[in-house]
């Protein structure tokens, strides 16, 4: 939450007053808050709360296509939640020529790619006939709206705006790098952009050149690859002896992620322990492993359920960091062949 505050000093007690209005009370808390100076591009603003705006690359040409691909919206909840968003203007989207006639009631209406909110006066005007303004409208609302998703999946704050490299991190972690244009990447990587077309020399021809796409997929490779046996000698055995899983790689992953107890920077991947994993004297298999700084970890060991009661059950942090390595593209399902 941001404001714009009128400030009262009393110099001679030493504090400073600020007039709120009545429905920005319920945004102060005993939190501490930063204060700064009043940015130039909000001078004109009234006092009060400052209006989220739009990611800046909603806003982006370039990107108008992939945000709006029916790929990269079911990736982000679907059509059903670009609806439900679109749903909390709660005002009709249409432009109001003459002070037109709106309509209390409101439709969050598909148009094209994308969803607009109209009133049902418009929504009846407009149905089945060509708008490029409200074509444009919607497209917007998918745009933002999925720049928004981005945001809030990668646990970025309010206000925060996508840069250019975590939105093509998110479309090869998702699979979809072969939809991101190629100027986009090229300016994500810092690779001289060559517009398609055009003339040029033979001798500047490089077949073995890679594409833009090809260029950022590559480079991310799964630190583990499963490949799933369902029929092991083991699984025909009455009382089958353990076999511990070990993966060097993945545990040195899970080394580089933040301490699950503080967040700072982790030291060790913890094998979790009490919890009946593992064998006699033997470790938990390497998937079951948490990141701890050193603190924490010297912490867990010297008294498990305190340390359990006050940053988490070491099952359920287990099941977050594999979500984390599934959902980053860590872990990749090996090929069956």
């Amino acid at each position: 939450m941001r404001a714009l505050l009128k400030p009262y000093p009393q110099r001679e007690l030493g504090i400073v007053q600020f007039a709120l209005p009545a429905d920005m009370v319920k945004f102060f808390s005993s939190k501490r808050l930063l204060i700064t100076n009043e940015p130039a591009e909000l001078h004109t603003l009234p006092d009060g709360v400052v209006p989220a705006e739009a990611q800046s690359l909603s806003r982006d040409p370039r990107l108008s296509c992939f945000l709006s691909s029916p790929a990269v919206i079911t990736r982000v909840g679907g059509m059903d939640a670009l609806t439900l968003w679109v749903k909390r203007h709660r005002v009709c989207q249409c432009p109001d020529y003459n002070g037109e006639f709106h309509h209390h009631e409101l439709v969050q209406v598909p148009r094209g790619r994308g969803v607009v909110c109209l009133c049902w006066a418009h929504d009846n005007e407009f149905r089945e006939k060509e708008s490029p303004k409200l074509d444009a409208i919607a497209l917007a609302n998918a745009a933002e709206f999925v720049t928004e998703a981005i945001r809030y999946r990668y646990g970025l704050p309010d206000g925060r705006h996508l840069t250019l490299p975590e939105l093509c991190w998110w479309a090869v972690s998702k699979g979809l790098v072969h939809q991101v244009p190629e100027e986009i990447i090229c300016e994500a990587l810092g690779v001289k952009y060559k517009p398609p077309g055009g003339q040029g020399k033979e001798a500047d021809v490089n077949p073995w050149e890679k594409q833009p796409q090809e260029l950022l997929a590559n480079n991310i490779k799964p630190v583990l690859a499963l490949a799933i046996d369902p029929e092991t000698p083991e699984s025909y055995v009455r009382i089958p002896k353990r076999r511990r899983y070990e993966n060097a790689k993945y545990t040195q992953w899970v080394k580089r992620q933040p301490c699950c107890g503080c967040g700072d920077p982790s030291d060790d991947p913890h094998h979790i322990t009490g919890n009946g994993f593992g064998g006699m004297a033997t470790k938990a298999h390497d998937l079951f492993v948490i990141p701890l700084c050193r603190r924490c970890h010297d912490s867990l060991h010297a008294n498990t359920p305190a340390w359990e009661e006050e940053h988490g059950d070491q099952m359920y942090l287990v099941m977050k960091t594999l979500d984390r390595a599934l959902a980053t593209g860590v872990i990749a399902t090996g090929k069956q062949k």
